[in-house]
């Protein structure tokens, strides 16, 4: 059995299911993708996902885009129990919550700011770096008295959220002024399977790019 994940280490959704997939004892075949020559691009890409985006999971045919659904499916599909997403609608509601949350919110303000800089050339925006401050003060006053993003245990919620928020801290984004969001940082980094080789590594690559578009600015 073959798990095929296309991927590119800088990419957090990806380093987001490379996570999930350690936390559940799977072992990926990675293939990474060159988007610097737009491999993305190419016929066969397009055939296996008319996305031609990543990640993207093909398990025995079975072929899944969009990090969020694959790793929900690879705990549904390869859980030896529901831990990271659990069955009970109500605690799973509060999962997707923070999926979505982090797909809409946090996740896409980081993109709205840091990749247009890096990716398009644009300038620091300081509207949209508000925006993404305000972004981790609404999951600051979330965390406010908990220990996991939903419920009181690791869920695949902690594991999507924490490849944005290692990203944006990598970046040099202060998480001091945010200490909920800081606490359950540092217990995430301590807690999470495979953290430094899978997410970290990731992290320090992608920050070469921020810091070499960030230059010119400073």
């Amino acid at each position: 059995m073959t798990i095929d994940l296309y991927y590119v280490n800088l990419s957090a959704p990806c380093r987001s299911v490379m996570l999930t997939a350690k936390a559940l004892g799977l072992e990926l075949n990675l293939l990474e993708v060159n988007l610097f020559t737009n491999e993305q691009n190419k016929l066969d890409m397009i055939k296996i996902n008319p996305q031609h985006c990543i990640p993207t999971l093909n398990d025995n045919g079975f072929v899944l885009s969009e990090s969020r659904a694959i790793c929900c499916y690879l705990v549904e599909q390869y859980g030896k129990d529901d831990s990271l997403y659990p069955k009970e609608p109500k605690k799973r509601a509060l999962v997707n919550q923070k999926l979505n949350f982090d797909m809409g919110t946090l996740y896409q303000r980081f993109i709205d700011y840091y990749c247009t800089v890096m990716w398009m050339g644009e300038e620091p925006n300081p509207a949209r770096f508000a925006r993404f401050e305000e972004g981790f003060e609404i999951f600051n006053k979330m965390l406010e008295g908990k220990t996991w993003a939903a419920g009181d245990h690791l869920t695949i919620a902690d594991i999507d959220l924490i490849t944005t928020v290692s990203s944006a801290e990598a970046f040099g984004f202060d998480l001091k002024k945010y200490p909920n969001v800081l606490k359950w940082f540092e217990n995430c980094k301590k807690t999470i399977s495979g953290y430094n080789e899978l997410n970290h590594a990731g992290c320090m690559a992608y920050k070469t790019y921020w810091d070499k578009a960030y230059s010119k600015y400073k």
